[in-house]
């Protein structure tokens, strides 16, 4: 199915975030038994531990636009790094955030490993926002609500061109789901990227199943894998409390389970990522124990 030896990365960054905290949730999902449950399922582990990262209060914002962009270029490129040795090496990297700009340097190690080869990456963005702001359309400066316009090669070059090269995906491989949260110029870019963009209102009316269904053609069509970038709010505050950005509305229990669970049917995932799980807002760790139950979907745990 994928490999059975998986590296886990932490990525403790929160710089792209204007609400604190999701640099815990590295911790808190391992809290949460991590490594176990997938010991359990059968897998050889290996945790990499965490990236090192530059501690906000020791750094000034700068770029009012994307705000402390040198410091998140310099943490993605890190993930990037050991995202491709350790795909290079045939294990499936499993990247724990922090603030989902982490995903620039997730995709982009995962891109340079099949681009090497002449081949291309797939991409499924469950989250409920779209991420594909840019500098000029922010309306708050956070990088966290642009890393998919970079994995596409729209915004600053520091994050676009890590490995020189650009985009790290096509944007035709790339599906949204669970969207529900879109910023007001940022929807202009979202429906001219190419991108295919499934909301919260098509989960409503065709079902999870039918939605996940053509998410998997679109980012498997011609490419070599699938990544999974997975923000826990595109998951309802009510089963997810502890995350960066809530909005309510979202994805369900079983909606979410069923999303990995067909991922993980493929047979094509090469890596993924869990994101934006804030311990500090959540309640008894649930939200970290969510992300655990649906990394252990995506890797093939079943009911039978």
């Amino acid at each position: 199915m994928h490999p059975k030896h998986i590296a886990i990365i932490g990525a403790p960054l929160d710089l792209g975030s204007g609400r604190r905290g999701v640099d815990m949730g590295p911790s808190a999902v391992r809290v949460a038994n991590l490594n176990g449950r997938l010991l359990a399922l059968g897998y050889a582990v290996e945790d990499l531990g965490n990236v090192p990262v530059i501690q906000r209060e020791s750094q000034a914002e700068m770029h009012s636009r994307a705000k402390y962009l040198p410091q998140i270029a310099e943490t993605c490129t890190l993930v990037a790094e050991m995202v491709d040795r350790a795909l290079g090496a045939g294990t499936f990297p499993l990247i724990l955030g922090g603030d989902h700009s982490i995903a620039v340097g997730t995709v982009s190690g995962a891109s340079r490993h099949f681009h090497r080869r002449g081949e291309r990456l797939g991409l499924i963005w469950i989250d409920a926002h779209t991420d594909m702001n840019t500098p000029e359309s922010s309306p708050s400066g956070n990088v966290h609500g642009m890393p998919l316009a970079c994995c596409i090669g729209q915004g600053p070059e520091e994050l676009t061109g890590i490995f020189g090269y650009s985009p790290k995906v096509d944007p035709a491989n790339v599906a949204l789901v669970g969207i529900r949260s879109v910023d007001g110029q940022e929807r202009d870019i979202v429906q001219h990227s190419g991108v295919h963009a499934f909301t919260m209102r098509d989960i409503d009316e065709r079902g999870m199943g039918s939605v996940f269904e053509e998410a998997i053609r679109v980012a498997g069509a011609g490419t070599a894998g699938i990544h999974i970038s997975l923000d826990m709010d595109a998951v309802d505050p009510r089963e997810a409390p502890g995350v960066g950005t809530p909005v309510q509305g979202g994805i369900t229990y079983r909606e979410a389970h069923l999303a990995m669970e067909m991922a993980g049917d493929t047979g094509r995932l090469v890596s993924m990522e869990v994101v934006e799980v804030n311990p500090v807002i959540d309640d008894a760790n649930r939200t970290a124990i969510l992300a655990v139950e649906l990394v252990m979907s995506a890797m093939g745990k079943r009911i039978l």
